[in-house]
């Protein structure tokens, strides 16, 4: 499986301990992705940068605070798996891709 997001001007993004949640951090403000399905299911347009590695969580992820992997501002990508290696993610140019891993048969 692979599906696209589209998140312009991510700065960052992770997810919540238990895998069930993304968090994505942009220029625009934070979004809350359901993981699997990977709907957007909360946003919030307030700017609110990560600090050392970590961002305020939204929605469902109200009061967490989320370990993050941040933008490579010179490559302009980020690359990140979900906790349970499920997925690899990788963010280029306003898209994150999502790639399912081949499980073994």
């Amino acid at each position: 499986m692979k599906k696209n997001l589209f998140v312009g001007g991510l700065v960052a993004a992770g997810f919540d301990n238990t895998g069930r949640y993304m968090l994505t951090v942009s220029h625009g403000g934070r979004g809350v992705f359901l993981v699997g399905k990977w709907q957007c299911i909360a946003r919030d347009s307030q700017l609110a940068y990560p600090e050392d590695g970590h961002a305020a969580g939204i929605g469902p992820m109200e009061g967490m605070v989320v370990p993050i992997t941040e933008l490579n501002y010179d490559t302009g990508q980020l690359h990140f798996a979900s906790p349970d290696g499920k997925y690899s993610l990788e963010y280029e140019a306003g898209t994150i891709t999502v790639i399912e891993a081949l499980r073994a048969q």
